[in-house]
């Protein structure tokens, strides 16, 4: 028998607990050893309450520096909060199929500064890197302060975990960023504007990007909070 549906009126003490299950692997293969993403090829098999699933193949992908840090760099002008994006290439949007080009996605993209916390990197650290590298503000990963948990941003194909951080930078003291070396960096595009015209981007659809619009809500309602 199938338990009741959960109301979405529910308050939260109410969530049910989460279902036991142990996933493990009889087989786990790299099909490709090179290049920047790896893909396992895992066998697995579930225990569900205890009982043993027959075994299915679920393939994944891996890389050396999985996780990534998400930064809000933000400063008030006349009490009103600002934050900074920067535009980015992004090639696998660029080159989505084309049997799904009715949906028109540019390959350029606003997005807030992040990247890969590197293997041997803390989150604050690599995030302090990112944003010396990103948009030229150069910040001791103390100053960075956490915005909420960590978030799963694609659990279906690979484990990669989101962590995010907001500090509060000096415009007069950024330099000009060097990016990462990479072609993908070069030129981009740095703004900075008020919070509310970023969250009303986000709304029109300007800002596609999941985890920058995730982070500005996210400091908007720390923003809202100290009022």
């Amino acid at each position: 028998m199938m338990p009741a549906p959960l109301s979405p009126f529910a308050p939260f003490e109410l969530l049910p607990e989460l279902p036991r299950v142990e996933l493990v692997a009889v087989h786990d293969e790299v099909v490709n050893k090179e290049g920047f993403l790896r893909v396992r090829k895992l066998t697995l098999v579930a225990y569900l309450s205890g009982v043993r699933s027959e075994p299915f193949v679920y393939e994944v992908l891996d890389r050396n520096a999985l996780d990534a840090c998400v930064i809000v760099a933000h400063h008030d002008v006349k009490g009103v909060p600002h934050v900074w994006l920067l535009s980015c290439v992004r090639p696998p949007v660029a080159f989505r199929p084309s049997h799904m080009r009715n949906v028109k996605v540019e390959g350029v993209m606003w997005e807030l500064p992040a990247g890969l916390v590197e293997p041997g990197e803390t989150e604050p650290g690599a995030a302090a890197r990112e944003l010396a590298e990103e948009l030229g503000f150069h910040v001791s990963p103390s100053d960075l302060a956490p915005l909420g948990s960590f978030t799963v941003p694609a659990p279906g194909f690979i484990g990669e975990l989101h962590h995010f951080f907001h500090v509060e930078v000096d415009p007069q003291a950024r330099k000009i960023p060097h990016g990462d070396g990479s072609t993908l960096e070069r030129d981009s595009v740095i703004v900075s504007l008020p919070l509310e015209v970023a969250l009303k981007a986000a709304q029109r659809g300007q800002i596609r990007d999941a985890k920058t619009e995730l982070a500005l809500r996210r400091y908007a309602d720390l923003t809202s909070a100290k009022r």
